[in-house]
């Protein structure tokens, strides 16, 4: 399966999805760990093994911050896609966080890596 065309448009995500088959597949967008409702699949018409996927954001998840929906099958761990909705004023403080969380990690990263290479080649 493979998921392309994603926008959001007033509100609604909307994606095409190439899974073959004449069955709608089994998807589900997930949000903090839990499936959202409203998701509807249709197949795209004219294009066998194309299925639209809509789904209207619910208010109640939006807040201040960055909000990360997955898109993968059904009850299953495989992401096929993700969508990030960015929102509220401390926007530029939890971008500043990310960013030094990322570059502590890699410096962790970087330090394991030369001592890795100093066992192996001492």
């Amino acid at each position: 399966m493979q998921l392309t065309a994603a926008t959001i448009r007033e509100g609604v995500w909307q994606a095409v999805l190439a899974a073959g088959g004449d069955t709608p597949p089994a998807i589900e967008v997930v949000h903090a760990e839990a499936a959202l409702p409203g998701l509807t699949v249709a197949a795209v018409p004219g294009m066998p093994g194309q299925w639209a996927l809509r789904l209207p954001i619910p208010a109640a998840v939006l807040a201040d911050g960055v909000q990360t929906f997955l898109i993968r099958p059904a009850g299953q761990t495989e992401v096929l896609g993700h969508f990030s909705i960015v929102t509220g004023v401390p926007l530029e403080d939890d971008l500043r966080a990310e960013i030094d969380l990322l570059r502590a990690e890699l410096d962790m990263l970087k330090r394991a890596f030369r001592r890795h290479c100093l066992e192996t080649m001492g």
